[in-house]
């Protein structure tokens, strides 16, 4: 029987292979007739076995974990150069039969922008990056590809008293970053990213790019918070800058426990979510390596393209922001992250029993992120991003760990697991929310790689709340196939 089930497999594995063979064919053969000459894509396509076809897709692989041999790996990857390139993409793999997996920074925390178990294909948007600024009507238009950092310093080059509300981490990429939300520290003052979207560009189902007259008003509601990969390709974002001071005041205090750190905590989430607008307190919590104390200069002012540099690593002198338009390197550590929302105050108890329960988890910090200001004023409803009102503060809770192998995989994942099961007596619960951008496939997947209403409401609920409703109707009308999909998808609700 053994030798049975064994033939079986190796003639399953046999088909499969043959067929992804055929499908992959197919999709290459299909590619050259949709592009212009003038625009060829032939430079673009990396298949397996091209030369840099490891190195290209290891370029925007942010976790380690993610670069073991076992992961599995694109058929192809299409480095699209030309809008032209995404649309016979598009058109292509649903032709050939291919899943379609678009990576734009590669920060998707648990991989879904470049892995999937069935025959796939990667579009990777890195090379659509041009940044168009029109500070006479404090706009900008950004391509799906570019940074933050990039467009940082493109805003802080054009004008000392503009600056965008998104991420602080530099080289997350604009398309995937802004669809799922885009969390910084001026959400207080202007809300986040998708707030600030006046139009966007979008290669469609059918291959057809939409601005926002044409794609309408709904599926323009859906990838603002929605997750654009569950609607087409986000090729590009119309921007609206906000003002800001010439210069900004940042500062960073530490404290530890002995220094009353618990004190200090419990009346943050009193003080920080009612503070003026202006004001954004992040907390960092983690296990010191060594006694830290408190600095005597705290306070730092620089303009706002520096404190983008500042805020991410507050270590460094800032004297120049060309730090900015670095482009990843290798991936260094592996990480699992989670988050939760919170909506009533931890009391002084419950920290302590939090602290008790990281003392022993050196390689896990938190951070605290408050809500209050713009946040509290805009509607749950008014884009596909439901985290409002009601909240005191955004957790991310983050484990890395430097050792290779699934052993230390599965003993950190497991350790940050644990934790985050003891955090629930103090957050959001009926759902338990959590947020899009920071993806965490331990909440519901859908199985068999066929999104299902059932599966997806599992998740859905947790990341869009009521919303999640409304993101399925959207998802119904302009992709009934279901082509446009991951393991958290939004489906159609013609699937059961």
């Amino acid at each position: 029987m053994e030798a049975l089930i064994s033939l079986l497999l190796v003639t399953m594995s046999s088909i499969f292979l043959s067929v992804s063979g055929s499908n992959l064919e197919s999709f290459l053969q299909c590619l050259p007739q949709h592009v212009q000459p003038s625009n060829p894509i032939s430079d673009v396509i990396f298949t397996q076995n091209h030369s840099n076809f490891q190195s290209v897709l290891n370029a925007y692989i942010k976790n380690r974990k993610f670069l073991i041999a076992s992961t599995p790996k694109p058929l192809a990857i299409l480095t699209a150069k030309h809008e032209s390139h995404v649309q016979a993409t598009v058109i292509c793999a649903k032709q050939a039969g291919l899943e379609l997996r678009i990576r734009s920074g590669g920060h998707d925390y648990d991989g879904l922008s470049y892995i999937s178990t069935v025959p796939f294909v990667i579009l990777d948007m890195f090379n659509l990056r041009s940044i168009d600024i029109d500070i006479a009507n404090e706009t900008a238009w950004v391509q799906a590809g570019a940074t933050l950092g990039e467009l940082y310093f493109k805003i802080a080059n054009t004008s000392k008293v503009h600056a965008f509300p998104a991420g602080v981490c530099h080289s997350l990429g604009v398309g995937g970053h802004i669809s799922g939300g885009g969390y910084g520290n001026l959400l207080r003052k202007y809300g986040i990213s998708v707030d600030n979207v006046i139009d966007a560009q979008l290669v469609d189902v059918k291959g057809r790019i939409l601005n926002r007259e044409s794609m309408g008003e709904d599926l323009f509601w859906a990838i603002r918070g929605g997750g654009g990969a569950s609607f087409g390709v986000i090729l590009a974002w119309k921007i609206k800058l906000v003002a800001v001071p010439e210069k900004v005041t940042l500062f960073k205090v530490d404290k530890t426990l002995a220094q009353g750190a618990t004190d200090v905590l419990y009346k943050w989430q009193y003080v920080a979510p009612k503070l003026p607008e202006e004001l954004f307190i992040r907390v960092m919590i983690l296990v010191p390596k060594e006694e830290k104390t408190v600095s005597p200069n705290d306070c730092h002012e620089m303009s706002w393209g520096q404190s983008t540099v500042f805020f991410l690593d507050s270590s460094q002198n800032v004297t120049s922001i060309d730090v900015l338009l670095q482009r990843p390197t290798e991936a260094k550590i592996s990480f699992k992250a989670k988050s939760d929302y919170v909506k009533n105050v931890i009391p002084r108890e419950g920290l302590e029993e939090i602290w008790k329960k990281m003392i022993d988890n050196e390689n896990m910090f938190m951070q605290w992120n408050p809500y209050g200001g713009r946040m509290s004023e805009i509607s749950e409803s008014e884009t596909a991003f439901p985290h409002r009102a009601g909240n005191l503060f955004l957790i991310q809770y983050y484990e890395s760990w430097p050792e290779e192998g699934i052993n230390a995989t599965d003993l950190y994942t497991n350790k940050l697991r644990d934790f985050y099961d003891s955090m629930a007596p103090y957050v959001s619960s009926n759902p338990r929310n959590t947020y899009l951008n920071y993806r965490d496939l331990d909440i519901g997947i859908s199985s068999n790689n066929q999104t299902s209403l059932k599966d997806a409401e599992v998740y859905g609920t947790k990341y869009f709340n009521g919303n999640f409703k409304k993101l399925v109707e959207v998802k119904t009308r302009f992709d009934p196939d279901n082509f446009f999909k991951n393991e958290q998808s939004i489906p159609p609700g013609n699937l059961n």
